[in-house]
């Protein structure tokens, strides 16, 4: 049973102990309700306020009949998945739906949103939250001595590594964030500057969690030492501290296991990652926890950030149209007939055929050249099965008329299926809420980047091994789309047919090493853009790899050819590299004329 059957049953006792969410920022962060943080100084106290923390990771809450943030604004504006700030502003996907919908995506898809767009300050306040959260246990904790050692290194353990998450997602956006820990006083919060590098901090949060949680957990959803490996060995990568991540790496490979005790390692077919019925499988290493129709009535602890991405029209999900896959992440999809490998440098001028343009009603026939399976449990195309929905229609489920603003597909990987749409998903709210986990980091994920620290430290037959354990599952045909049985009953299931042209093929031997470092680490690259796609992934690594600006600019070129939204768009290298502070918060923090937040560089 996943642990967010546990955060229920405390969730009336949370909400009188910390769970006040309307303080306008970080810097209020007093405890409020009806019990005081004095009455949690047991162990019980300690477990609730630890269930707070985790129940945070969502970033959301269901006020007054109502999805919300943290903060207290829409549910989407702190998405977990990060699918705004990582999947569109890395151009795996547009905002969808149409201009007048969400403006504020659109100015941080095309990196003209100023300090004072409200997703910022949802993201800040949200994730602040739950740093508020992990603090509040490891306080409290310290001031109760009746838990054993073991336990309490297990418990500081986890509101660690939580911390360490949180401050990692703000690292990412803001860059330069001010570093609250438990010492910090409410009334001294608002002095400490946000000038002061804090990835030490994060490190040493994971590097606590590393050393001292157990390898298994009692609950599904609890973080266990392997997935504090991965995040730490993902925070050394972060840094390019290449050799000592590949130290934890090495070891997470060989030893880590999930908080279940099941020895990690890919799942054979790579839809069960996207999957509610199969959340919590080998390759789930840490994984925030969703449920549905779970005796709520409402969708409070189904994806409410999620809740604008699916289809429009006249879908069976309502709504409402939002994250819809951009022809660039399609075309790289493309493999060579002879190799089944990708077309790293050149994809775009292999282009995946399209609907754009053509009615429901008109006649279409999709792509016949050869593709990477991956696409299509990736992206929403029309003529081929979308789960068990039957034929994705084309244009009657895109919201812009013509599909000239954003584009023909739909996402795929946050879409319940419709045998099992009565446990998975929840319908009571004006778009479905589902029980599809955010996978934060899956073992793919993992792999990938041992690659990338292999490949820098010039280990390149073991990068392209590690390369090549993602590929092979891609290619296994357990991972294949395959055609209807009945294509007027999608429910009596799949044939055995291909649903489309798919060739895949692992790298053969020596190919990295005829590449050279930097052929490597391309081919690298380009397999967690199609691995990871649509995941929240794809800005943080064009950053962290230095090579955001060529990228975008070339992705702003290619796909305003194909729509209109993201016609303008321009990445200034020196400022776009991260997000503004936001100006709420500079506000706030200033005292005397003088504000302890300094923002960003050239905004």
């Amino acid at each position: 049973m996943k642990f967010k059957k546990y955060i229920l049953a405390l969730s009336l006792f949370l909400t009188a102990v910390i769970l006040d969410s309307c303080s306008d920022s970080l810097l209020d962060i007093g405890a409020q309700g009806a019990l005081s943080e004095e009455q949690t100084y047991n162990r019980a106290g300690v477990d609730a306020l630890l269930v707070g923390a985790y129940a945070a990771l969502d970033g959301q809450q269901f006020v007054n009949g109502g999805a919300q943030n943290l903060s207290g604004s829409n549910a989407w504006e702190a998405a977990p998945d990060n699918w705004t700030f990582g999947s569109i502003a890395g151009g795996d996907a547009h905002k969808g739906s149409d201009g007048s919908d969400q403006p504020a995506i659109d100015a941080i898809a095309k990196f003209s949103a100023d300090p004072s767009n409200s997703y910022f300050n949802s993201k800040w306040r949200t994730v602040y939250e739950g740093i508020n959260r992990a603090n509040t246990v490891i306080r409290v904790l310290a001031l109760v001595p009746e838990i054993s050692d073991a336990d309490r290194a297990s418990l500081n353990g986890q509101a660690r590594f939580l911390r360490g998450h949180y401050y990692f997602e703000l690292k990412k956006i803001f860059n330069n964030v001010p570093w609250i820990d438990e010492t910090i006083k409410t009334a001294d919060a608002p002095k400490v500057v946000n000038t002061v590098d804090i990835w030490p901090n994060i490190q040493a949060d994971f590097e606590y969690a590393y050393a001292n949680l157990p390898v298994t957990q009692p609950e599904v959803g609890k973080v266990n030492k392997w997935a504090a490996g991965s995040y730490l060995a993902k925070t050394l990568l972060y840094q390019k501290k290449y050799a000592e991540a590949k130290t934890v790496f090495d070891a997470v490979i060989a030893q880590g296991v999930t908080s279940s005790g099941a020895k990690y390692a890919l799942t054979r077919r790579f839809e069960d990652n996207f999957d509610a019925a199969t959340d919590n499988s080998s390759e789930s290493v840490f994984a925030i926890q969703m449920a549905a129709n779970d005796g709520t009535n409402n969708i409070a602890n189904a994806n409410q950030g999620g809740m604008l991405n699916f289809p429009y029209g006249d879908s069976p999900f309502r709504c409402c149209g939002f994250f819809q896959p951009s022809q660039d992440l399609v075309n790289s999809y493309r493999t060579n007939s002879q190799t089944g490998l990708p077309y790293v440098d050149d994809y775009n001028t292999h282009v995946v055929k399209s609907d754009q343009g053509i009615a429901s009603s008109q006649a279409f026939t999709p792509d016949a050249g050869n593709l990477d399976p991956r696409l299509d449990w990736t992206v929403g195309r029309r003529g081929l099965p979308y789960h068990d929905w039957g034929f994705h229609p084309g244009a009657s489920w895109i919201r812009s008329p013509g599909q000239s603003y954003a584009g023909p597909y739909s996402p795929k990987k946050n879409i319940y299926w419709q045998a099992t749409q009565d446990i998975y998903s929840d319908q009571s709210a004006w778009a479905p809420g589902t029980a599809i986990n955010v996978n934060v980091i899956r073992y793919a994920d993992v792999l990938l980047m041992a690659a990338e620290v292999e490949a820098q430290l010039n280990n390149l037959a073991q990068a392209q091994t590690y390369v090549n354990l993602v590929r092979a599952r891609a290619a296994d045909p357990a991972s294949t789309l395959y055609k209807y049985v009945n294509d007027k009953n999608p429910l009596a299931g799949f044939s055995t047919t291909p649903a489309a042209n798919y060739k895949i093929a692992v790298y053969p031997a020596g190919a990295f090493a005829g590449m050279g470092k930097d052929g490597a680490l391309k081919a690298i690259y380009f397999e967690r853009k199609i691995e990871l796609a649509m995941e929240g992934h794809r800005f943080f690594d064009l950053v962290r790899w230095g090579i955001a600006q060529t990228a975008l600019t070339a992705f702003f070129q290619y796909e305003g050819t194909v729509t209109t939204d993201v016609r303008g768009g321009s990445f200034i290298a020196g400022k776009n590299e991260y997000f503004p502070i936001p100006q709420r918060q500079i506000d706030l923090s200033t005292q005397s004329g003088s504000s302890s937040l300094r923002q960003n560089a050239n905004y």
